[in-house]
């Protein structure tokens, strides 16, 4: 009997009538290596069928032959194919007021502990990893209205620069996650009819960058509140302790840090303070 998978030329097998392209452990440590040098993403084995299937994506969008020929396209224009590769290879789950208990924090306690010691009425936050926009959105929703008066301003950042162009677009299929007052107040009188827009309101206090968490950082001033939930999972213990390092120096004495729910600092050398669920104060 004939076997169902018969290698072919090329990187590539024959399966039941159909060819499926091979990823050489050559060119899988090739693009795992680059996807960390560029981004600090650990891409072990146990992701190698997420990293054949986003690369997959790529070499179809591409017309390529092959992975050998999309490796060969990285290292020949590496600026030009590189942002995209990174683009593929970043997850970006999100949702709208997504782990609420964050943002009751942010309202009913850090804002309390601003409201006291910021003598100068100027809030500053930060979304790290920001995605499409829900999360830095839900933020300026939560602040909105608590402080009248005061200089409000979020800097909301990721490496993706696809996901960052529908952040700044500010326009949602779905709103699941927003409480009906915020959707009445800030979205509903921007409904048309493919979708939702944010308001005009919400969005002027929200500035959207690229940015390299790993690279050098072009901001002067410090943070009262870092958000950056869902990020360091994917570092490895090294660079998750210079990026904490990197944020307890950009928080002003007393700001707040918020990790995903799966994250903790536990393991880490820090001066951070545990305050709450996944909150750290400086």
């Amino acid at each position: 009997m004939a076997s169902l998978s018969t290698p072919l030329l090329g990187g590539a097998i024959h399966e039941r009538g159909v060819v499926k392209l091979i990823m050489q452990d050559e060119e899988f440590n090739y693009l795992s290596q680059l996807a960390f040098r560029e981004s600090g993403i650990v891409i072990n084995e146990s992701k190698r069928d997420m990293l054949y299937g986003r690369v997959m994506k790529r070499i179809r969008s591409l017309k390529l032959n092959g992975f050998t020929a999309y490796c060969q396209l990285l290292q020949d224009s590496y600026t030009g194919e590189l942002s995209a590769f990174i683009n593929a290879i970043t997850t970006n789950l999100t949702a709208f007021f997504r782990e609420e208990y964050h943002f009751n924090f942010l309202q009913k306690v850090a804002l309390a502990h601003f409201k006291h010691h910021n003598q100068d009425k100027r809030l500053r936050l930060w979304s790290a990893g920001c995605s499409t926009g829900q999360e830095p959105y839900s933020i300026a929703m939560s602040v909105q209205g608590q402080l009248p008066d005061w200089d409000v301003k979020i800097l909301a950042t990721d490496l993706d620069s696809d996901v960052l162009w529908c952040a700044h677009q500010g326009h949602y299929d779905d709103l699941t996650g927003i409480p009906q007052h915020y959707r009445t107040q800030y979205c509903a009188n921007e409904c048309h009819q493919h979708g939702y827009l944010i308001g005009d309101d919400i969005k002027q206090v929200i500035a959207f960058k690229q940015l390299n968490l790993l690279s050098r950082w072009p901001m002067k001033g410090q943070f009262d509140v870092i958000f950056c939930r869902n990020v360091l999972i994917y570092f490895d213990n090294e660079t998750k302790q210079k990026l904490i390092q990197r944020f307890y120096a950009q928080l002003k004495p007393g700001g707040y840090l918020f990790l995903g729910h799966s994250e903790s600092l536990q393991s880490l050398n820090t001066k951070f303070r545990l305050v709450g669920q996944t909150i750290y104060q400086r």
